[in-house]
This record gives C-alpha cells, structure tokens and sequence, in this order.
C-alpha cells in the first residue's frame, strides 16, 4: 500500500544528518509514517474513525513560534473554516495551529447550486478559508467565492483565500490565438468577492501572482518533499535531479542546490497537445544515478511516465518522481504504478482517494508549512520566514 507521511515543520528539531556522504537539505525534519499501510489518518481518530489515543508528536509538541513570541493559541480573531474540497488537510492545519475549525454549512440543492451559511460569527475576524481549487475544480471554485462572499456580508475584518492548489494557474499566457488567460480571470473573481489576501502553495509559474490585485503569499512545498528525501540517506555522488521539461528548470535547479548542490539534467520535450507529451531528448549525465525528477505537478503523468523511460534508456539505476500537486487524472495511476519509478513522492495539497493509492506512492503533509504561514501571516511577522516560502525560483 501506499504510505502517508506527516512531515513536520522546521521549527521542529530532529536529529541532523551529519555526514558528507549523503544527501542534505537545509530544512531536515523527520518524516513520520502513519499506520495501517497508509491509510489517511485525521489528527486525534484512528483509521476507523475512533478517538486515538495520542496525536503524532509533531502535532503534540508545541508551536515555538506561537508560545514563545506572538500570538496566543486562545486568540479568537483567528478563525479557520474549511470548504469541502480537501477537509482532511484542514483539519491538520487546524489541529497544528492548536485550533477548532469554525463551524459552517456547506451544501448543495438538487440543482447543484451551492449554500453557505456561517454558524459562528466572524465579525472583526482575521478568517482564514481553506480550499483548494482541485476536481471538481469549478465546482470547488465556486464554493470558495461563495464562502469569501459570506464572510465579507458576516463583517469579516481580514479574510484570506487559503488555496493549496489554484488549478487554473496553468492558463497564464497566450500561447496561441484567441485563447483565454484563464488564471487572470479568476483572480479576478476571488477579488471581486471579497477576499483580501490569497495564501497559495506552488503556483504552476511565478507569474500568476501578478494578476491579482491584492497581496499573495505564496509557499513552496520543497522543503517538506526536501525533508523526505534527506531522510532516505542517498549518496549525494549518487544523485541528480531532473527536471521533466525545459520550462521546470529553475525550479529543478533549486532543488538541486538544496540537496547538496546535486548535478541537473534536462528532459528536453515537445508537446502536441494539451496533456500530450512527447520526449525528445535528455541533456546531462544520469548513468548509473539516482534520478530525481521534480515538477510542481503530475496531472495525467504524459510528461514524467515518458521522462523516466527515457532516464533508464539512459542507464539510471533508479528514478524517483516529486511533485506537490497530485491531480492524477486518468490514466496516471496506472502509468506511475507501471515500474518505472522507484517511488512516487507527493504532498497532500489535494486529496488522494484510496483508490488511487498503488504501493510506490508516498503522501507527505502539508499541514505544518501551511500553519506556521497563517500564524505568521495573522501576526504580520516576516522574521525567519525563508524556509518556508523560497527556494530562489521566482
């Protein structure tokens, strides 16, 4: 089965990988692995569903940051709510954050309009809406305009979009005629409706922060996936990372500098097609490697199933694949469960049916990068905040 890994934050210290021989990143934090061959566990319920006896410890320990210095866990001009789309990780972020999330309904009428109703009052509230624009993604996206929509008529003061995946930042240019930038224009909506800060995890290019007109924050999840793989204690004279298109490179490169200035190679690919990939040739040396292909996200698999053949055509002892959006349209279950990669390593920024699950895929949490961001971004602190959001790509 697959596994599920909760990773903590690196304000939570675990021991350090010391010697030279191996792999580092400057963010090492251990990796836990949850029970029952990964089954998604919610903080404080078993696999079942019951009340567990204790929470895994980097939830339990407390936040540094928060006791020590800023905000007190009782604030109550906090609030977090959490739409529909990936409740799970909501209830992680909350339960880092030594919160309850807010009490709201969410439902859909025969005809699939959505209603939202506050049942607590936000007023004089910084609020906090977590919900990623994932599949169904219009239908997700519109519940989130919906909930920003009643918190501005409930008298929120703040209220911030937390959007782990904005599925439409993939749309941000004109490639061809009479196309539509389709990621400009739901900025725009989540302004109009009322939204005064957006939260976003690893846009699918720098870009898209430009086209809202009101601040973004925006987080990388790396150094959660930098984290695992400094804990599987590879030989760094072993290692290059690859980045699966020419477009990927500067994020590839970042992520090699962070895992001991590892070597880089290049897949050069090009596309017919949306969601059509066809390989053409790599640039660099993986002989013998490990290859580590990186990407921001695997959508039907095309691009990195191709990209990995051709990383063992080219003599790669083992390829791993990163990435932190797993969208996994259809047929990539059955391209990344094919043999062709050693592990697959994704976040939880989307919901991974367990269905879906096949026995190379490992799920690290987000929760903790994303906590410690709103606590942060709640108390309007920047100290100390690099290792959550850069990794020198923007």
């Amino acid at each position: 089965m697959a596994s599920i890994a909760l990773c903590g934050s690196s304000l939570w210290k675990s021991p350090q990988i010391t010697s030279k021989t191996f792999i580092q990143c400057n963010n090492l934090s251990e990796s836990l692995k949850c029970k029952d061959n990964g089954r998604p566990v919610v903080p404080g319920r078993d696999s079942n569903g019951r009340q567990s006896a204790a929470l895994p410890s980097f939830l339990t320990t407390s936040n540094q940051f928060v006791d020590s210095i800023l905000v007190p866990k009782g604030d109550t001009r906090l609030r977090l709510f959490s739409g529909t789309a990936n409740p799970s990780l909501s209830q992680e972020i909350a339960c880092y954050m030594g919160l309850e999330l807010g009490k709201i309904k969410i439902k859909r009428f025969a005809d699939g309009e959505i209603y939202v109703q506050l049942q607590e009052s936000v007023r004089g509230c910084d609020v906090y809406l977590v919900q990623p624009t994932c599949p169904p993604a219009n239908e997700n996206l519109m519940e989130l305009l919906i909930m920003i929509d009643a918190c501005r008529r409930a008298s929120a003061k703040n209220i911030t979009a937390v959007i782990p995946y904005f599925g439409y930042a993939r749309a941000d240019r004109k490639t061809q005629g009479r196309e539509s930038i389709a990621a400009k224009l739901v900025a725009n909506l989540i302004t109009e409706a009322g939204a005064d800060r957006v939260l976003a995890c690893d846009l699918h290019s720098g870009q898209s922060i430009g086209y809202f007109d009101i601040p973004v924050d925006h987080v990388y999840g790396q150094p959660v996936i930098l984290d695992y793989l400094a804990s599987k204690m590879i030989c760094a004279d072993d290692l290059v990372v690859v980045s699966p298109d020419v477009g990927g490179v500067a994020r590839a490169r970042a992520f090699a500098k962070k895992l001991s200035d590892a070597p880089l190679a290049i897949v050069d690919k090009r596309r017919q097609g949306h969601n059509v990939a066809e390989v053409m040739n790599l640039i660099g040396d993986v002989k013998g490697k490990v290859a580590v292909m990186v990407d921001d996200m695997i959508d039907t698999a095309g691009t990195i199933a191709k990209g990995a053949a051709l990383l063992h055509q080219e003599g790669a002892r083992e390829v791993y694949a990163c990435s932190t959006h797993a969208v996994f349209s259809p047929p990539a279950i059955e391209r990344l469960s094919s043999g062709l990669f050693q592990e697959v390593i994704i976040t939880n920024t989307i919901p991974v049916s367990e269905q879906n699950y096949f026995p190379q895929l490992t799920v690290l949490s987000m929760a903790n990068l994303l906590g410690e961001t709103i606590w942060r971004v709640h108390d309007d602190c920047a100290g100390g905040f690099e290792p959550y959001a850069s990794l020198e790509i923007d």
